[in-house]
């Protein structure tokens, strides 16, 4: 069987070009070398539990294209971000609002909560925030940042926050309301089943390879179609020749709990510096803590996460966009524009931190271009 399409990976950006291809009549072959499909949106059944087995992934948008499209393949939940920063047993609101604001220093009115960031961030003494530790600072003030930003960041990254960008922190939202909706995106839920089901929706009636090595079967599988759509590491495609990119990685403790209820929210973030782990993830509370069937839910599957330094061979997360790397990527881009009968796509390929959306909407417009 020959192929117009070779799509290499199955995550959201593969499985939404093969989507497209194959309703534009093109014949496709999806490989992933893991045993499922999804890449890291992957979800799996466990005690009538929808486990997100490489992270929490909360489904939001504000562009209606993409929402449309999504909910083709699967049913959105009313599901709304509104994380908990536990620091050393104290409980704050996230993102940072109003309830954040009266625990931290007894403020009841706006005007109160704005006063007291302003005379903290005076006392800083900060004009042109040049890290994130300033940035930060200069966004909720010193208080908050000792409590809530610094210990968690320092952990996610492994640098102190003085050694950071201060980009990385400039989307923290920063509300003078009780609004605890974290992304306050126009569109926002998880989709109901998993989204394992939805992306196998996009893959439905197409050809799909798992456990497949790309690059240890590459000359017979590139024989196979006219073109390549790489999904994959930019720099694993080119063997590494020019050094690694840089990822900061994740690792997962998960635990099911003889326990209907371990800590009532879907996402609690630790901030100390002490504990090892960033959050704690719940993941029946994505689903409101309910089966297919609408009963509740006896046992608990819990996710300790450890951010840790990318090595050759973990699982890369999330790309560190210093100038180093971004310098290094654009050289391996350079080689990947050149490189003929293949085309790169999806978080990987292209060394950027994508948000679900944006890989789809990245996808879509490439289908149209290609097609």
């Amino acid at each position: 069987m020959h192929y117009d399409y070779l799509v290499v990976g199955a995550g959201l950006f593969g499985a939404v070009f093969a989507r497209q291809a194959v309703e534009a009549g093109k014949k496709v072959l999806v490989i992933d070398k893991r045993p499922s499909i999804g890449g890291n949106v992957f979800t799996e059944e466990v005690e009538g539990i929808q486990v997100h087995k490489y992270g929490a992934h909360i489904f939001h948008t504000n562009n209606k294209e993409v929402w449309e499209y999504v909910n083709r393949f699967a049913e959105f939940n009313r599901f709304t971000n509104s994380p908990v920063a536990n620091y050393k047993g104290e409980l704050y609101s996230l993102p940072f609002n109003m309830y954040t604001f009266n625990k931290m220093w007894g403020v009841v009115t706006p005007e109160e909560a704005a006063a007291e960031i302003e005379r903290q961030r005076e006392a800083a003494g900060i004009t042109e925030p040049a890290n994130l530790e300033e940035q930060a600072i200069s966004l909720v003030g010193t208080d908050i940042y000792e409590k809530l930003i610094k210990g968690y960041t320092q952990k996610q990254w492994g640098r102190p926050c003085t050694e950071l960008p201060s980009f990385i922190i400039k989307r923290l939202p920063v509300r003078l309301t009780f609004d605890n909706n974290y992304f306050n995106a126009a569109y926002q839920g998880i989709p109901m089943g998993g989204y394992t089901k939805m992306v196998a929706g996009m893959l439905e009636g197409i050809e799909v390879r798992l456990n497949c090595d790309y690059f240890k079967n590459r000359d017979e599988l590139d024989g196979l179609a006219d073109k390549v759509i790489y999904t994959g590491p930019v720099d694993a495609y080119f063997d590494y020749k020019l050094g690694y990119l840089e990822y900061r990685s994740v690792r997962f403790e998960t635990e099911l709990l003889d326990m209907p209820n371990y800590q009532g929210n879907a996402a609690v973030n630790y901030t100390d510096a002490e504990t090892p782990w960033t959050r704690i993830i719940e993941h029946k509370w994505f689903e409101f803590g309910k089966d297919a069937q609408g009963n509740d839910l006896p046992k608990t599957v819990i996710s300790r996460e450890y951010s840790s330094e990318w090595k050759p061979g973990d699982e890369p997360y999330y790309p560190v966009n210093n100038e180093r790397n971004n310098s290094l990527y654009l050289k391996y881009k350079e080689m990947a524009d050149a490189e003929e009968g293949v085309a790169f796509g999806g978080r990987l390929a292209e060394y950027k931190y994508y948000d679900m959306d944006a890989v789809i909407a990245s996808a879509l417009d490439f289908s149209r271009k290609e097609l």
